[in-house]
């Protein structure tokens, strides 16, 4: 007679967890790239963001920014960088600034310079 017999065999159990494990391994690096990514996308919509802000300036007064704001060192809420052109206040995080308001560093590591003679943010 035979037992009607529920569950997995050893052997089942074995193969799922491989395969858990290989699922694993290939989605790991995925997910670093993606944070890096996320901070790179995050970093150019600010550029945008100042560009625009740059040429709005540039609209209403009929001259470039002499500097994007006084931040040096990392941006905060007490140091918000591009306070000139930015509405909202600035950046207050993620960001800092090596000389006044000229050179920024972003989230991912790129740095930008300001020339206020051209309004270039480069």
């Amino acid at each position: 007679m035979f037992m009607n017999r529920k569950g997995f065999t050893l052997i089942e159990l074995i193969m799922v967890i491989v395969l858990l494990g290989l699922l694993a391994i290939v989605a790991i690096p995925k997910y670093y790239d993606l944070q890096t990514d996320a901070k790179t996308a995050a970093e150019k919509g600010v550029v945008g963001g100042v560009r625009s802000g740059i040429y709005t300036y540039f609209a209403k007064n009929k001259a470039y920014p002499a500097s994007l704001g006084g931040a040096v060192g990392a941006c905060s809420a007490a140091n918000p960088c591009f306070g000139t052109v930015i509405d909202q206040g600035g950046i207050q995080q993620d960001w800092s600034c090596t000389t006044a308001g000229s050179v920024y560093t972003g989230p991912a590591g790129t740095s930008y310079t300001y020339t206020a003679a051209t309004g270039a943010f480069v």
